[in-house]
């Protein structure tokens, strides 16, 4: 007879309870949007360990950032990283603009924690990400929290605005040559010596180059106490704030939130006699002219026809023991090409001349060799260029904007505290010397990264170019000048028997004479 055991069901002994954490952000680190943060993490803390079924994970926040992006947001990402660590269940956010007003961004984050089982509620929306249905709902609520931040973002830059056209912006990180002085650019003395010596070094004819070995040499720092470059020497002699001038508006931002050059979409304010000149006009005008003829700005010139109504290589050839240029002159019954410095003085420079049609010859060869070998040389180095460009220039100079705008604010936040007397003196002082530091700091960052972005979108041009040249496949039989004032930016004479051609696009190619 069988035998029939009951095996009792377990006893629920209760479920395990849902970890739920908030999310709180507030925009600005202001006093009156920490209390707000201060009650949100009050009101969070007592909801979530009203629901038995609940156990309180913690409240994540950020203070003082921008909804627009996730990247700078050390609450949220910390809350995700619990998250992976199977730390949180469930999460509770006010509205879908605290979360982020990116729609890309919060789909993508939300989808991420809904593989994981992880879900989230939006108080505001009555959204639960948990239900499907509720996914194209938080995209469309995206995309209006989106547009509430453009319509922020679009106040802000009136506000900007503004100011540029009645000429009261201020400049956060004045060049080498000027400090900052509550907001105002007052003349450094000493370095203002330096700035005359540079613009009297180009007007006498020493090359960006030579001016930046000579100031090395003699232990002259920059202002962020770097080595001198001739990329340097030549933003110097181009910026128009040594005349006491001054251009407003040469980037914008986007609306997506995006940096930019102004290549003239958007309109530049020219404020005269906004602060005191270090150079007058007339030297700034005739230096910026010796450095355009000289051809010396690799792929940024201003007036390229200038080349098309005399000989396209004169000016264009850099000398490579001295740093001079060369001229082309008459030898016996040809022509050729001399360095200005030798014919000038021997002892400075030992480089002799070299004839004419042996450099168009070489020309020749280059650009075949470069046809020829598309695939092993041009397509490897536009791979190379497209990781460069990747490197997120553009990112970080809307971080720094971000930056050096709360900057502004704190400033002008301490000096109120400090005009109402709720401020000591040496503590106002010491505060006010390092928000300056650190606005230059952030200023001379974000200079030399607007110089890398021009310079990488005029690359990419010219690299696009020479790829659809080189992609017809045809080999030159003779020099054509048209071809090399579109594709050399200059020519650098190492030996009498080797040249090399710095193309507009970035390589030199070397080739023997």
């Amino acid at each position: 007879m069988k035998r029939i055991t009951k095996i009792e069901a377990a006893k629920d002994s209760g479920r395990r309870k849902l970890r739920v954490a908030a999310y709180a952000r507030v925009s600005t680190d202001s006093s009156e949007q920490l209390i707000s943060l201060e009650t949100q993490k009050n009101h969070y803390e007592r909801y979530i360990k009203a629901r038995p079924d609940w156990e309180y994970a913690g409240l994540y926040y950020d203070e003082g950032v921008t909804g627009t992006s996730m990247a700078r947001r050390e609450g949220l990402h910390r809350m995700l990283n619990d998250c992976d660590r199977g730390l949180i269940d469930y999460i509770i956010v006010k509205s879908i603009s605290r979360f982020s007003r990116n729609t890309v961004d919060s789909i993508e984050t939300v989808r991420k924690l809904c593989e994981k089982g992880i879900y989230i509620f939006f108080e505001k929306e009555n959204i639960d990400t948990g239900k499907m249905e509720g996914e194209l709902l938080l995209s469309i609520l995206s995309s209006l929290a989106e547009s509430e931040s453009h319509s922020i973002a679009e106040n802000n830059k009136w506000s900007i605005q503004k100011r540029f056209q009645n000429g009261t912006f201020k400049i956060g990180y004045p060049p080498y040559g000027y400090d900052n002085v509550d907001g105002q650019m007052v003349v450094n003395e000493e370095q203002a010596k330096t700035v005359r010596w540079i613009f009297d070094a180009i007007l006498s004819g020493k090359s960006p180059g030579t001016v930046a070995r000579e100031l090395n040499k003699r232990g002259t720092v920059t202002k962020r106490g770097g080595r001198w470059t001739g990329h340097t020497i030549n933003g110097m002699v181009k910026n128009e704030k040594y005349t006491g001038d001054l251009i407003l508006q040469k980037t914008y931002t986007d609306d997506r939130f995006s940096r930019h050059i102004n290549r003239g979409e958007k309109n530049r304010y020219y404020v005269r006699d906004h602060h005191k000149p270090i150079v007058s006009h007339e030297d700034f005008e005739a230096a910026n002219a010796i450095i355009e003829a000289n051809g010396l700005e690799k792929g940024i010139r201003k007036d390229e026809d200038k080349y098309k109504n005399r000989y396209a290589m004169s000016g264009r050839i850099i000398c490579g023991e001295c740093g001079g240029t060369w001229k082309r002159v008459k030898l016996n019954n040809h022509f050729g090409f001399a360095c200005n410095t030798h014919v000038r003085d021997k002892n400075t420079c030992g480089m002799k001349s070299i004839p004419e049609e042996p450099v168009k010859a070489a020309f020749v060869t280059m650009m075949n060799k470069v046809t020829w070998g598309r695939s092993r040389i041009l397509l490897p180095f536009a791979e190379m260029l497209k990781e460069d460009q990747k490197a997120g220039f553009l990112d970080r100079l809307n971080e720094l904007e971000a930056l050096l705008e709360k900057n502004e604010e704190r400033r002008q936040q301490i000096h109120q505290f400090f005009t109402k007397g709720l401020l000591d003196p040496a503590v106002y002082a010491e505060e006010r010397d390092a928000l300056t530091e650190e606005a230059e700091r952030l200023a001379a960052e974000q200079d030399a990264l607007e110089s890398k972005v021009s310079g990488s979108h005029e690359q990419q041009e010219a690299l696009t170019r020479l790829l659809k040249y080189t992609a017809r496949g045809m080999m030159l039989t003779g020099y054509e000048e048209a071809l090399f004032t579109e594709h050399v930016d200059h020519i650098v004479i190492y030996e009498r028997t080797e040249v090399g051609f710095a193309m507009k696009c970035g390589p030199i190619f070397r080739e023997r004479i």
